[in-house]
Parts: structure tokens; C-alpha cells; sequence
């Protein structure tokens, strides 16, 4: 195996390792989110953590950040609370999120 091969192999084991994480996060800050949006609308118990688990899993592998947010504010539409609150409060989860992930490795 020359030098390069095993560059290539490195490159290609972060690149996987990278999606992976981002993978990860994007779940977790989509349940936090979720969790979030549940108080807001009154929600708790087994209904909040259907809510949050839901956001999660509905269209997982086509979802963006942007369908999420857009999901949660037309819930929170009558709640008082803007898009723009969400998205914020969104941002906010990813960064706990990838904090949590990175204190487990």
C-alpha cells in the first residue's frame, strides 16, 4: 500500500466519520427542538416525546433545516412564537447537541 493509498483511506475514514457526527447532531437538536416546541404547545409526557421523536424520523432522509424549522413554526403559529424564534432556538439546539456528542467521545 503505497502513501497515497493510505492517505486516501484517511481521508475517506474522516470524511465518513464527519457525516456520521453531523448525522447525529441533526437528530439531536431536532429532538431538543422538538422537546422545546413540545412545552410550547402545552405538551408533556409521552405526547411531548411522540412530538419530539416525530420530528426526528418524519422524512429523515430528504429533511433540511429549513422543513424543520418551517414544521415547528406553523405548529407554534398560534402560540405567539415568529420563525425567526424558532430558528434561533433551533441554532441553539444544534450547538447543545454537537456539544453533548463531542463530551461522549
Amino acid at each position: 500500500m503505497t502513501t497515497f493509498d493510505k492517505r486516501e483511506q484517511g481521508f475517506e475514514a474522516r470524511f465518513a466519520h464527519d457525516e456520521e457526527l453531523m448525522f447525529k447532531a441533526a437528530a439531536r437538536s431536532n429532538k431538543l427542538l422538538g422537546l422545546w416546541a413540545a412545552g410550547q404547545l402545552g405538551l408533556n409526557g409521552e405526547a411531548a416525546a411522540s412530538y419530539a421523536t416525530a420530528l426526528v424520523t418524519d422524512n429523515l432522509e430528504s429533511q433540511t433545516i429549513n422543513d424543520v424549522v418551517d414544521k415547528v413554526s406553523g405548529d407554534l403559529t398560534g402560540k405567539g412564537v415568529s420563525r425567526e424564534q424558532v430558528a434561533q432556538k433551533f441554532q441553539e439546539c444544534l450547538y447543545q447537541a454537537i456539544a453533548q456528542l463531542e463530551a461522549k467521545a
